[in-house]
């Protein structure tokens, strides 16, 4: 077999530096654009830095208007000094009480309260309120009820509320039995009065919306009479309690 004659490479240019082959970076990446840093971050951390200002100066407002609101609260508390109107069960008699023997409830009370307001510089307005006896025991039987007509209470005023209460439903056998056993009983029948009705109240020029107020007294008995005389019962161990929310501020009364 004649041997394979390969031509000869060229010699090199006399100071040319000698040639290697190209590089995996060279071939693949002759074409690749130049990598240049975008200003994304930048943007983003500025972002970043406006909201974190704008949430440190949105608490701080709200910091300095709860500071404020405090502070004014203070001041109305302590120029003043709201308390609540007090009530007590000034008198209770009774015309009419007794029970039928097809269970009909027949009564006729009358029932004094006497409100005072305490304040110096406070005005209660107060709508129509309505006026509730029952029986004080268990699952009470109601007795009538009466309307007592709107007023102004005025700064340290005292007024006497008269409330002619008369009731004529028919009981279930239930109730009807348990008011008989109460009237039978040597001690009389214990009594409860409740007052409804919603006050507003007036501080200087300061007026706030109105608001339910309930006043439930305990603590009252009573005979029922036997002829035409009326029986007047028993206060003296008489309680109200006064369930009243009025806020100003952060001040309740």
């Amino acid at each position: 077999m004649a041997d394979r004659v390969y031509p000869a490479k060229p010699p090199a240019a006399p100071g040319a530096a000698p040639a290697f082959p190209a590089t995996k970076a060279q071939l693949y990446g002759a074409n690749r654009p130049a990598y240049r840093p975008q200003p994304q971050r930048k943007f983003r951390r500025s972002r970043r830095s406006c909201c974190c200002c704008l949430c440190f100066w949105i608490t701080l407002i709200i910091l300095s208007l709860l500071l404020l609101a405090a502070i004014a609260g203070a001041a109305v508390y302590v120029i003043y000094r709201p308390h609540r109107p007090d009530f007590t069960v000034s008198g209770i008699k009774i015309s009419t009480l007794n029970v039928t023997s097809s269970s009909q409830l027949a009564s006729n009370i009358a029932v004094n309260i006497t409100a005072r307001n305490p304040n110096k510089k406070i005005v209660f307005t107060y709508n129509p309120i309505d006026i509730s006896v029952f029986s004080a025991a268990d699952g009470g039987v109601s007795l009538g009820t009466a309307k007592v007509p709107a007023f102004v209470h005025g700064a340290k005023n005292t007024t006497v509320l008269k409330a002619a209460i008369s009731g004529g439903q028919q009981l279930d056998d239930a109730a009807a039995k348990k008011l008989r056993g109460e009237l039978k009983g040597k001690n009389g029948v214990a009594l409860r009065i409740r007052a409804d009705t919603k006050v507003k109240v007036k501080m200087g020029g300061l007026k706030t919306p109105k608001v339910a107020i309930r006043v439930v007294c305990s603590g009252i008995k009573a005979t029922a009479p036997t002829g035409k005389s009326p029986t007047t019962g028993s206060v003296a161990g008489a309680d109200c309690k006064v369930d009243l929310r009025v806020k100003i501020w952060k001040w309740t009364f």
